[in-house]
């Protein structure tokens, strides 16, 4: 009976330092782990460059292509018109991407 209360106490000590010291549960440093860190972080405006060191806008370009992206949209209203009539001019799908590729130019160099 002694030997089998001392193998219950042994086994309830092992059981009690099992659960005590779980494995992975502490860090070299004694805390808890760090989480990793974010695959994007987000833009502050530290980030940003300061308006000194901004690449300088040509205005006559931008000019140049917002007029031009003007006289695109127009003629694709027109050419809108002939598609309802059942006619598509072979410069349409030509014509959306100018305006694609303008619009996306002067965004970004419009916008900081």
């Amino acid at each position: 009976m002694a030997k089998s209360s001392s193998l219950l106490l042994l086994f309830l000590l092992l059981l009690s330092l099992l659960f005590a010291f779980p494995a992975g549960a502490q860090t070299r440093s004694g805390g808890f782990p760090t989480p990793p860190e974010p695959a994007e972080k987000p833009s502050t405006a530290a980030d940003r460059p300061p308006a000194a060191r901004r690449v300088r806008i040509d205005r006559v370009q931008l000019e140049r292509e917002a007029r031009e992206l003007l006289e695109l949209s127009q003629s694709f209203q027109l050419d809108i018109d002939r598609v309802n009539h059942g006619l598509l001019p072979r410069d349409t799908l030509q014509k959306l991407k100018r305006i694609e590729k303008l619009s996306k130019h002067l965004r970004s160099e419009l916008l900081p």
